[in-house]
């Protein structure tokens, strides 16, 4: 990485892009006064300061579709992601109301209604699926509470729920005969991505057969890209457009969670997918969304005209992690 592209992360008006900038690629401990004085800021930063506010009034509003940006389900992943902690000021709340409801199988709960026509009652009742319990469970393990017996028997429930080709449709026991527009014995590509990102928190599931077979499921499904959609999960033109938050299938999501597992980094596959990323950096490295959520206007990784930091921040970090950065 040029110093001019790492100075210009840090001169960044993002104080969530310095703070990961100086902890992920320049490797700078959290006792360091660069370090604590970003990660201060960020935490009293405006827009922050709103995502922790919306997580605050979890569970917010039913969940009625699991690609629905503006939910508070994102704004618990995307401060997870941030790297603020469940001991932080204006917190509490939130995490809380997730702990409040864990399912007798162990995943945690989120309101929602799944109509009728989906085989759902069209009530609203608090239950689970592999679409939304894993993203609780990683925002959990992130904001560093894997030492609470409640997350450590969600992670045993979600490593438990592995098939043998791959995380499927699985759905709370109270929710009947509902699951996803596919054939019952495929995997989920999108809930293997979910599933795959709450262990990557975890040092000793990092390499276990649960990752492993998620994460062949995810390269499988990329090496036969061209061959058939599994559920409604294709990989074509809007796959590989940059975009965040981390809300659905597509490439940026999808290679960050699989850069999190060392035994990936030297596969041809994830390598392709790497370089479907590294070929859109302008001539200074830099990277822009070219999709965006219209629930996230006004933050800059959602503006398609300039160069995100942010988005850069984390390209730079997939390549940090499989060695194609000094």
């Amino acid at each position: 990485m040029t110093t001019d592209l790492t100075q210009w992360l840090l001169e960044s008006d993002e104080p969530w892009t310095r703070y990961r900038t100086l902890v992920d690629l320049l490797d700078r401990p959290e006792d360091d006064p660069e370090v604590q004085a970003a990660r201060a800021e960020m935490l009293a930063h405006p827009q922050v300061q709103a995502l922790m506010a919306e997580a605050a009034t979890w569970p917010g509003y039913p969940l009625k579709r699991h690609n629905d940006a503006k939910h508070p389900l994102y704004k618990f992943s995307t401060l997870a992601d941030f790297g603020v902690r469940a001991d932080d000021p204006g917190m509490r709340t939130g995490v809380e109301a997730v702990l409040a409801h864990q399912s007798p199988e162990g995943a945690f709960q989120s309101l929602m209604n799944i109509s009728q026509r989906y085989g759902g009652t069209g009530q609203d009742a608090w239950a689970w699926m592999l679409c939304d319990a894993p993203t609780l469970l990683y925002a959990l393990l992130a904001m560093e509470l894997g030492d609470d017996e409640r997350v450590q028997r969600a992670v045993e429930h979600l490593v438990g729920l592995v098939d043998e080709n791959g995380w499927r449709c699985v759905v709370a026991p109270e929710l009947g005969k509902f699951r996803g527009p596919g054939r019952k014995a495929d995997p989920c590509p999108v809930a293997n991505v979910y599933a795959l990102k709450a262990p990557a928190q975890v040092p000793e599931l990092l390499d276990s057969p649960a990752t492993r077979t998620g994460a062949e499921m995810l390269l499988w499904h990329w090496e036969h890209r061209t061959e058939r959609k599994i559920y409604m999960f294709g990989i074509g033109t809007d796959f590989r457009k940059l975009k965040y938050p981390f809300v659905w299938y597509d490439i940026l999501h999808v290679v960050d969670v699989l850069s999190r597992f060392p035994f990936v980094h030297t596969d041809p596959r994830f390598r392709e997918m790497v370089e479907t990323i590294t070929t859109q950096a302008d001539g200074k490295g830099r990277y822009t969304a070219n999709s965006m959520y219209r629930a996230w206007k006004g933050w800059a990784f959602a503006d398609k005209k300039h160069p995100s930091p942010w988005l850069t921040s984390l390209a730079l970090r997939v390549q940090k992690r499989i060695g194609q950065m000094a």
